[in-house]
């Protein structure tokens, strides 16, 4: 079977050093690069795409979680598990947002490295367990935020089909071509959804979608 690959990007050569003594231990797993900083992550990708990055948040030049963003809207399959020592609700947050599938706390690493691994490559989002009741907490609070704002459902099917392609960041043009209807309808059905949900961005929409279970996103919380 062929190994899953891995880059680790971090800026102390002693931590990276640690990390690959663990994987190294796993014969499943390869690591074909490492960076030290954001910058260096981004060149190494236009050589050689992995299939997850191991990504510290804390590194400079450019930081972690801006390098995530940049790398998820270039290689939006590219999986990304943020390896890091900070446990506050601001970088959890932040890191979900932009794309990333997991985040675990450095002093989780030696006992949660594999089980991060392995549940990101089944397709789900990894968080750690010391940080786990904050993630419920949080996402408890903005599911009860989200059903005061949107208590109930008033978009047509042809609506729901086409914010369901938006969330997917698809643009007017695409949605048409894949609905065989013009851009110009597309942007007035979305026109509707806005004004009818009290949206001013199309972020917006997009947190609309997810709350109502119209996208594929899911988290698993172990």
């Amino acid at each position: 079977m062929k190994p899953y690959t891995l880059i680790i990007a971090d800026d102390h050569v002693m931590f990276r050093q640690g990390i690959r003594k663990i994987i190294n231990a796993n014969p499943a797993l390869k690591i074909i690069g490492e960076a030290s900083n954001g910058v260096e992550l981004l060149e190494m990708l236009k050589q050689t795409v992995p299939d997850l990055i191991l990504l510290d948040i804390s590194m400079p030049q450019i930081q972690g979680l801006e390098a995530a963003k940049e790398i998820k809207k270039r290689y939006p399959k590219l999986k990304i598990l943020i390896l890091t020592m900070h446990k506050s609700n601001e970088y959890l947050n932040y890191a979900l947002s932009v794309g990333a599938d997991g985040y675990l706390l450095k002093e989780d690493a030696d006992t949660e490295l594999f089980s991060a691994i392995d549940t990101i490559r089944q397709q789900g989002t990894y968080i750690s367990p010391l940080l786990s009741p904050q993630l419920k907490d949080l996402l408890l609070r903005k599911y009860r935020e989200d059903r005061s704002q949107f208590p109930e459902d008033p978009l047509t099917k042809r609506e729901k089909e086409i914010l369901r392609l938006i969330a997917e960041g698809k643009s007017s043009k695409e949605i048409g071509a894949v609905l065989f209807i013009s851009s110009r309808t597309v942007e007035h059905h979305r026109a509707n959804m806005m004004r009818k949900l009290g949206c001013r961005k199309i972020a917006e929409l997009v947190r609309y979608a997810i709350q109502k279970g119209y996208t594929s996103d899911q988290v698993l919380l172990l």
